[in-house]
């Protein structure tokens, strides 16, 4: 006997909209092209304005870390990312001897407020200030925080390796690590290839700091405040580029604003003065006052 009881479909399993909450299109990270040798070919150009960034030579440089030879003990070192910026664990920022075998000058860390690795990284810190290294610090309550900091890290790098060729006539290195030195530190990098290169966006930054530093682990939430931080160059650049001036363009807004607003009070006010009149008018000559109860 046939049940009167009608059939639900439901949509079939693969549908994955159906059976999980909306989340954002995630972010795909190709692998960099490879050449002849099966090596990423990642090219490099630097800001046209910046002189210290054009001196700087850009071949071969990820010859140096090659995929093919990456062991599983690589992630406890350092790697370079630019001959003058390495990124890497702690645990590199420790190593006396490669810190002085690298010629590191500046070591930059990255650390989690009220976290035990801050208070270990503080003994870190004073050993690199010992050997005389130049120190810095970005503390974070969350990631999230990266990208107002972004600016910072990128001036304290760009600083000390500029202010380094100008008064020794070499490069300053700079080590940018964090407990893993595949997470926060890596977005610190990446954020700063972004900023000072004029052909690297968001993907770009990526692929070449996980193709000098394979164990680098960018997540959904580090790739879109790269990206997000991405937008925000563009912007600044395209603002830029227009050439205005802004403080000049600003004080014309504000005075054709404060022009505005009063030719609008004066017709308010034009306006208002005939209703008063017509008020006059309809009004004068009558006994009673508007809106007052008279006694019963």
């Amino acid at each position: 006997m046939a049940s009167d009881v009608p059939t639900l479909h439901y949509p079939h399993r693969t549908s994955t909209s159906t059976y999980r909450v909306p989340t954002p299109p995630r972010i795909v990270v190709p692998p960099p092209a490879l050449n002849s040798d099966a090596l990423p070919e990642i090219t490099l150009n630097a800001l046209k304005e910046s002189a210290f960034l054009n001196s700087v030579n850009y071949n071969n440089i990820v010859t140096q870390n090659a995929l093919l030879e990456w062991t599983y003990e690589r992630r406890r070192e350092a790697q370079m990312i630019l001959p003058y910026l390495y990124l890497g664990p702690m645990t590199a920022a420790k190593d006396e001897a490669w810190l002085r075998r690298e010629g590191i000058t500046c070591v930059l860390g990255v650390r989690q407020k009220g976290a035990f690795e801050s208070r270990v990284m503080n003994g870190v810190l004073q050993k690199a200030a010992a050997l005389g290294l130049e120190c810095h610090t970005v503390d974070l309550s969350g990631p999230q925080e990266l990208i107002h900091l972004f600016p910072a890290t990128t001036i304290q790098i760009y600083n000390h390796a500029s202010q380094r060729m100008q008064t020794t006539g070499e490069l300053g290195r700079i080590l940018v690590f964090c407990e893993s030195g595949n997470e926060r530190s890596a977005g610190v990098v990446a954020a700063y290839l972004m900023e000072t290169h004029e052909d690297v966006d968001y993907i770009k930054a990526m692929q070449l700091c996980q193709a000098q530093r394979f164990c680098v682990n960018f997540d959904d939430g580090m790739k879109r405040l790269l990206q997000g931080y991405w937008d925000i160059l563009c912007a600044k650049r395209a603002v830029a580029a227009q050439g205005i001036d802004q403080p000049r363009q600003a004080a014309a807004n504000t005075n054709g604003a404060a022009r505005g607003k009063r030719s609008l009070q004066r017709d308010d006010d034009e306006d208002m003065e005939g209703i008063d009149e017509d008020d006059v008018e309809r009004f004068g000559g009558r006994s009673f006052v508007p809106f007052v109860d008279e006694p019963l």
